[in-house]
């Protein structure tokens, strides 16, 4: 509630004339999640795809170790759980800002 409020007042300020302003509300909001959200969930996406491919590299190399085997398993069962985690916020993200009509 109080976030709509904030959005309506900044929407009601207006610079003097011959002042550009181009940092509303929604546009500092939209940069913040372009310029440091987004890469954060990429970044984060990029490390939970590097360690599955560890896992995978570990079962493969350990093929005739079972507990190694069980390690590689669980690190590729949970690379692919961060993986999808990361796509999930991000589609999340994009839900809530089309819904609030930000993007």
């Amino acid at each position: 509630m109080n976030f709509l409020i904030l959005k309506a007042y900044a929407q009601g300020i207006t610079a003097p004339s011959g002042v550009n302003t181009n940092t509303t509300f929604d546009k500092l909001y939209n940069n913040v999640l372009d310029q440091i959200v987004t890469p954060i969930i990429y970044l984060l996406f990029a490390l939970a795809l590097i360690y599955f491919f560890w896992g995978v590299f570990q079962f493969i190399k350990n093929a005739d170790n079972e507990t190694e085997r069980e390690n590689g398993k669980w690190h590729m069962i949970w690379g692919v759980i961060g993986m999808f985690i990361m796509i999930s916020a991000k589609g999340l993200i994009n839900i809530i800002l089309a819904t609030l009509g930000l993007k």
